[in-house]
C-alpha cells in the first residue's frame, strides 16, 4: 500500500501564497514521476505540474510563471510553490505519484483563493 499526504491548502487572499507539501509513505520502492493536479468544481481534473526523480519538471503553460514544483526524494515529498494567486486557482489539489508505472493519488487538500 502508498499513502499520499497532502498539507498546506487553505484560504489565500489574491496575490498571496501558499505552499503545498506531499508526502508518500508505505511500500515504496522507487517514485518515478510525482506531481500535482487540481479540479474546479465542476470542470475536470488538471495539470497543474510534474517533476521527475532527477528533478525534470513540466508544467501547464497557464502556471509555469507562478507555480514552482520541487521534490526531496530522500524524505518521498513533492511540494507545490503557489505566487500571486488568483480567484481562478480555487480548486482541491491532488497529489500524484507514479511507481513501477503505477499511479497513487492523494485524497486532495482544498485551496480557496478570495478576499
Amino acid at each position: 500500500q502508498v499513502q499520499l499526504v497532502e498539507s498546506g491548502g487553505g484560504l489565500v487572499q489574491p496575490g498571496g501564497s501558499l505552499r503545498l507539501s506531499c508526502a508518500a509513505s508505505g511500500s515504496i520502492f522507487s517514485i518515478n514521476s510525482m506531481g500535482w493536479y487540481r479540479q474546479a468544481p465542476g470542470k475536470e481534473r488538471e495539470l497543474v505540474a510534474t517533476i521527475t526523480r532527477h528533478g525534470s519538471t513540466n508544467y501547464a503553460d497557464s502556471r509555469k510563471d507562478r507555480f514552482a514544483i520541487s521534490r526531496d526524494n530522500a524524505k518521498n515529498t513533492v511540494y507545490l510553490q503557489m505566487n500571486s494567486l488568483k480567484p481562478e486557482d480555487t480548486a482541491v489539489y491532488y497529489c500524484r505519484c507514479t511507481i513501477r508505472g503505477l499511479p497513487y493519488w492523494g485524497q486532495g487538500t482544498q485551496v480557496t483563493v478570495s478576499s
